[in-house]
């Protein structure tokens, strides 16, 4: 009897443990992911590993699941900035742009690229608290520092492909290493986009258009101008929503100016 108890009370913290981090389910849409975002109750938040932007991990709960956001609270601009690769001038670091990001990826079709992203309040400021990726089980420093080959090469290729259209078409001027992760699928997460969406009506750098499968390239020329103000009026301004749609011409342009960088692509029930 004495060994019983012993064995249930040994048992116990572990079951407590675990409910504590129990993932979120995995059938829950990006609507519902969207709305506990905005309304499950902070649990505990402490600040990320990994990147300069001020991100804090927290742990929520609306009672039946808990899950992690990422929170990024930064809303800064300087008219002049010196970076690592020079002089930016009109540069905004914003919390904004995660959500911008987000909703235009759902209007290209990259539901499943970048993570759900909403505006709340934390400590006092108004800040973007974007799901927190499930399973990950590297970036890409780690993926090139061990030279290591996703399984599905091919399927690895369209994704990156489609991450350097998308930064040049937001105009992403910090996609690193860090901000590229790996689910334990494979799946190519974006994750970041605070200094992105430039004002300029050019390129960041044309040469990053290497390929493009024409499923997704039909979903940029299917862009609506009106659409996307409405959709990210809320967060981003009018000469920087400006700045998208001279920038999605140019990438339509490119492409079928140079035909053979495009390709087709048989894409697999449940991943681009």
């Amino acid at each position: 009897m004495q060994r019983t108890i012993i064995s249930v009370l040994l048992v116990m913290p572990a079951l407590f443990a675990q409910e504590a981090v129990a993932p979120a389910r995995s059938d829950l849409t990006l609507d519902q992911k969207e709305e506990f975002l905005k309304k499950a109750k902070l649990q505990r938040a402490k600040g990320a590993k990994k990147g300069v932007t001020g991100t804090t991990r927290a742990t929520l709960s609306n009672g039946e699941i808990v899950h992690d956001a990422s929170i990024q609270s930064i809303d800064e601009e300087q008219h002049k900035y010196e970076t690592a690769k020079g002089v930016e001038y009109n540069f905004r670091d914003c919390y904004k742009f995660n959500i911008a990001a987000y909703k235009l990826g759902r209007m290209i079709g990259l539901d499943n690229m970048i993570p759900p992203s909403v505006e709340r309040s934390y400590d006092g400021k108004k800040s973007a608290w974007t799901w927190w990726i499930e399973d990950v089980q590297m970036d890409e420093v780690e993926r090139m520092a061990k030279k290591i080959q996703a399984p599905d090469k091919d399927r690895w290729s369209r994704q990156y492909l489609i991450m350097k259209v998308f930064d040049q078409l937001i105009a992403n001027t910090d996609r690193n290493a860090t901000n590229i992760l790996y689910d334990k699928d494979w799946h190519l997460w974006m994750i970041d986009h605070t200094r992105a969406f430039r004002m300029s009506h050019k390129l960041l750098d044309e040469k990053a258009l290497e390929r493009c499968d024409r499923m997704f390239l039909e979903k940029l020329k299917a862009l609506d101008g009106n659409r996307v103000k409405k959709e990210l009026g809320p967060y981003l301004r009018g000469l920087e929503i400006q700045g998208i749609m001279a920038r999605r011409d140019l990438i339509v342009q490119h492409f079928e100016k140079v035909p053979e960088k495009l390709y087709d692509y048989l894409a697999s029930a449940d991943h681009p």
